[in-house]
């Protein structure tokens, strides 16, 4: 039986690779994707802990030290586990794994509990903690809890706000001091996070943010030129350099402003570059947990590859060549979502929850508010 529903589970990933629009994703096959983040939520154990210790006081479980998010190896997984269940839950209220979603985020996000984070966030040394990717992911909660109009989701939002907050204090101490970006495909990456954050402050009309935000890629991105793909990837991305920072700047400039910028941002995507400019990769051994994150980097590249192409004027002569690099990214990054490494089953089943349910692209492309 075991291995019999590990088939089922295949099969159900594989019909879904087929999948191109986010309508074609389904409650079943959202279930094993709500299954992957109900594995770990509350799972504390094994635990990497990103701690910094002032005194003895300071040496305690995970679950003691930050009772929200402890769960899913460390705790921005933890984090963006949570944002899975409530997108999925938004996405189909009436699934079978609702009940259990619900559940879990009721557990986890309670008033005291979150305080609880927030007083931890603030603690002595810790201004780095799980910046910015972390943080990114935080707004990025938030923003689907405040989106989605349920009594819950009001509660809970509610129960996040002293975390949020310091999350912003933290922030908006940061950025204005960052006088360069960080170009790595990993958590520290500024354009991925910085896109995540802008995505929040715009979706909870946070001006000031925007404005900062905006600010922050324009002085750090807007002059770029000739991006080094051919460089990409490094043994352990999760994120590409080139293609985030093109997916946070299609979020910045205007649509025409935006088309001009990436020819020369990315020059080796023309109508000739069908099937040639950017391949997927295949992890080495996705037990290992950074060399599975290449996994990941196959689904990022694809949603952020659908969210160029969703700016782009439809005669761009680019399309066909993006499209065709999406399409492919997005296969084979879903058929690597198996769950049967905890590895990249801890937070893979966010990715691929992010690219099939097309979260950061906007109803309105040309809206872009300054």
């Amino acid at each position: 039986m075991k291995y019999l529903s590990y088939a089922i589970f295949l099969w159900s990933l594989a019909s879904l690779t087929a999948a191109q629009t986010p309508s074609q994703f389904d409650s079943k096959a959202a279930e094993r994707f709500a299954n992957l983040a109900l594995a770990c939520v509350h799972k504390e154990y094994p635990n990497k802990i990103s701690h910094t210790l002032n005194s003895d006081a300071d040496v305690a479980p995970p679950r003691k030290l930050t009772p929200s998010f402890y769960g899913c190896y460390d705790w921005h997984s933890s984090v963006h586990g949570h944002w899975l269940l409530a997108r999925l839950v938004r996405t189909f209220p009436d699934g079978k794994f609702v009940p259990a979603a619900r559940e879990a985020l009721r557990q986890s996000l309670t008033a005291g509990q979150l305080a609880q984070e927030a007083a931890y966030l603030r603690g002595e040394g810790r201004a780095s903690f799980e910046r910015p990717y972390g943080l990114a992911w935080l707004l990025q909660l938030v923003a689907e809890l405040r989106e989605w109009d349920d009594p819950q989701s009001k509660e809970m939002a509610a129960n996040l706000e002293p975390l949020v907050q310091a999350a912003l204090e933290r922030l908006n101490a940061w950025l204005p001091k960052l006088a360069n970006p960080v170009r790595i495909g990993e958590h520290d990456q500024t354009a991925f996070a910085l896109g995540l954050i802008l995505d929040y402050a715009r979706e909870t009309d946070h001006e000031k943010l925007v404005r900062l935000v905006t600010a922050k890629a324009q002085q750090f991105y807007s002059n770029d030129k000739n991006c080094p793909l051919a460089y990409e990837p490094s043994g352990e991305d999760f994120l590409s350099p080139c293609i985030a920072e093109a997916d946070l700047m299609r979020r910045v400039l205007l649509n025409s402003n935006f088309s001009v910028w990436l020819r020369a941002f990315l020059p080796q995507i023309s109508a000739a570059a069908v099937g040639k400019w950017l391949q997927p990769v295949v992890s080495p051994d996705p037990s290992d947990p950074k060399l599975a994150h290449l996994d990941g980097l196959n689904l990022s590249r694809a949603w952020m590859l659908e969210g160029i192409a969703s700016v782009l004027s439809k005669a761009d002569n680019r399309l066909p060549a993006i499209r065709a690099a999406a399409k492919a990214h997005r296969q084979t990054g879903l058929a690597a979502v198996t769950g049967e490494h905890y590895e990249g089953g801890h937070w893979l089943g966010s990715y691929a929850v992010y690219l099939v349910t097309g979260r950061g692209i906007a109803q309105d492309p040309q809206h872009k508010p300054q």
